[in-house]
């Protein structure tokens, strides 16, 4: 009998109507077009600025899709993971709220926080309740309004945020397709260089800390390219040769869109040529957990049955990872 493996059998994402250009950020902070195109490859970013709407209201319009597209109910989901950095709230759970917001009555949901990394770790830890055979459907959600942690008067962050959600749908296979490998690793020491300073338990928020505007972003850029370059060319190098891939092997790099520079240098290290690589950051910018599974859903007509992929991240904490995969489906 074939070892259950897990497999993406459908992607949905959304993203919110409003963009927010280079132009009009020329307007807020002392910055050009130019700067922000050289330095980082974006171009634009979608902006969620609907009054009272958050994380949740971009979740569950892309798990809506996801069913739709499928042709599935909510009650045959059997559990919904929502890996995210900005919770519609402390508690319950975003995945909580997005599963009552879509009707999802008869699974259970929880988040991770894995910064950028999240969709990676998520999709590996779902991956986990397929292959025990006790779930068949699982769905993942890689969300973030970064808007609403994003200090507009900051020139080295505000140019590099946008908002979005993205959902894929797991299920059983008995064929030699999904995810296959997976390098996961982390290192607490990298908090000093990417963190919001306040708002947790160690800094409750007060006066002090809003008037500090201690409850945005904070990132020590040169510090964060660098490990990110390097941690992220490693582990998806290390992953190649655990399982005897070369260049030649691998139909495409999804690597988190953080910065057009990493994504080159990363795809250069692994001997990939730039149309093995798929990127769309020029569009939407960093949608933290949602930059993965957006790249997968806009490349998804590309995409063969059979194909290897490679999917990388480094995030806050710092946390880093690579996903081998088989993609299990033709578009149709």
């Amino acid at each position: 009998m074939s070892r259950i493996k897990a497999t993406i059998t459908a992607l949905e994402s959304h993203l919110p109507d409003y963009i927010l250009t280079n132009s009009e950020l020329e307007k807020m902070v002392e910055t050009t077009e130019e700067w922000i195109s050289t330095r980082t490859g974006i171009k634009k970013r979608h902006i969620l600025r609907e009054e009272g709407k958050g994380t949740s209201d971009m979740g569950a319009k892309a798990v809506k899709g996801l069913l739709e597209k499928r042709g599935i109910g909510p009650d045959e989901v059997d559990l919904l993971i929502c890996c995210t950095v900005t919770p519609d709230m402390k508690f319950p759970a975003t995945a909580n709220i997005i599963s009552d917001k879509v009707g999802i009555k008869k699974a259970f949901s929880y988040d991770i926080n894995a910064a950028c990394s999240g969709f990676i770790y998520s999709l590996v830890t779902a991956s986990k309740f397929i292959e025990s055979g006790e779930y068949k459907k699982v769905v993942v959600v890689g969300a973030d309004k970064m808007s609403s942690i994003i200090d507009y008067t900051d020139r080295q962050t505000c140019v590099l945020f946008g908002d979005a959600a993205s959902a894929a749908l797991l299920e059983p296979t008995e064929e030699n397709l999904g995810i296959m490998d997976h390098i996961f690793q982390s290192d607490g020491f990298g908090r000093i260089h990417l963190h919001m300073k306040a708002g947790g338990s160690v800094k409750p928020p007060s006066y002090e800390t809003i008037d500090a505007r201690e409850h945005y972003v904070y990132q020590e850029g040169q510090a964060v390219f660098k490990l990110a370059v390097a941690n992220m060319a490693d582990v998806s190098v290390e992953i190649m040769k655990k399982n005897n891939l070369d260049s030649d092997d691998i139909s495409f790099l999804v690597p988190h869109q953080a910065n057009m520079r990493i994504i080159e240098a990363v795809g250069k290290r692994m001997g990939l040529d730039k149309k093995q690589i798929m990127i769309n950051i020029h569009r939407y910018g960093n949608t933290t957990n949602a930059t993965i599974p957006l790249c997968l859903w806009e490349y998804e007509n590309q995409l063969k049955k059979g194909d290897n992929v490679i999917l990388t991240a480094f995030g806050g904490g710092f946390t880093w990872g690579a996903v081998w995969m088989k993609w299990s489906y033709d578009s149709k």
